[in-house]
């Protein structure tokens, strides 16, 4: 029952919905949606700690306050297994004081030490986020140009092929001495048609046209007398 009662906090700011339900489609595409708010250029707060905008992305240890616990120059691999030793190393000490003597004080020391170890780990990692995004970036493009010569190989594949069936068509066309024979072939066959075509009109001159209406005339007048 208490549970369903406790009121559930979040870590995070709630969203600025009065700000959101100002950049509707019309106010955006009437240009009546207010400008973004400026970049920060000084000191801000987040997460109850103060950071300056000038800041780099990986500030050092000693810009937050934390003793370093590795000298300026080390290998980056053999420091973070140092500190994954000491991690385990700690964390059993802790273990021991809490099972032999649980209000001893140096508990909160180890405590700290942990926190401090943790610290250091993740800011190691952090170190790495530049070289991991050079790899991400490196690996897509190698992605990229895989399947851009992917592609480029199977257009040369289509055009070869189609090269072949245009040879392939090209080979199986007559030549140019058979082509005129057929042409000359036809021509004279066109010729011989029309001259038939001509003589069968002057030998009758008359159209079929003329040549039904005459008959229809004719029948006409025969009906007439007959009645």
């Amino acid at each position: 029952m208490a549970s369903s009662d406790a009121i559930q906090v979040s870590s995070l700011p709630l969203p600025p919905v009065q700000y959101i339900n100002l950049y509707t489609d019309e106010n955006v595409r009437r240009n009546r949606a207010p400008r973004p708010p400026p970049p920060i250029q000084d000191n801000y707060s987040m997460f109850d700690s103060i950071f300056n905008a000038d800041d780099t992305i990986i500030r050092p240890l000693e810009a937050q306050g934390i003793k370093r616990l590795y000298p300026q120059h080390f290998d980056r691999r053999r420091e973070l297994k140092k500190l994954n030793h000491s991690l385990l190393v700690n964390f059993l000490d802790l273990i021991d004081l809490l099972v032999l003597c649980p209000e001893n004080p140096r508990r909160a020391e180890k405590v700290e030490d942990l926190s401090l170890l943790f610290i250091h780990i993740h800011h190691l990692l952090n170190e790495f986020r530049p070289h991991q995004a050079r790899e991400t970036l490196r690996v897509m493009m190698e992605l990229q140009r895989r399947q851009r010569l992917e592609t480029a190989t199977r257009f040369q594949k289509h055009l070869e092929k189609v090269q072949e069936i245009l040879q392939n068509a090209l080979q199986q066309l007559p030549d140019t001495s058979e082509l005129e024979t057929k042409l000359s072939a036809q021509t004279e066959d066109m010729e011989i048609d029309n001259d038939s075509s001509a003589e069968q009109q002057a030998v009758d001159p008359c159209s079929p046209r003329d040549r039904i209406m005459c008959k229809v005339i004719d029948d006409m007048l025969m009906l007439n007398t007959l009645y």
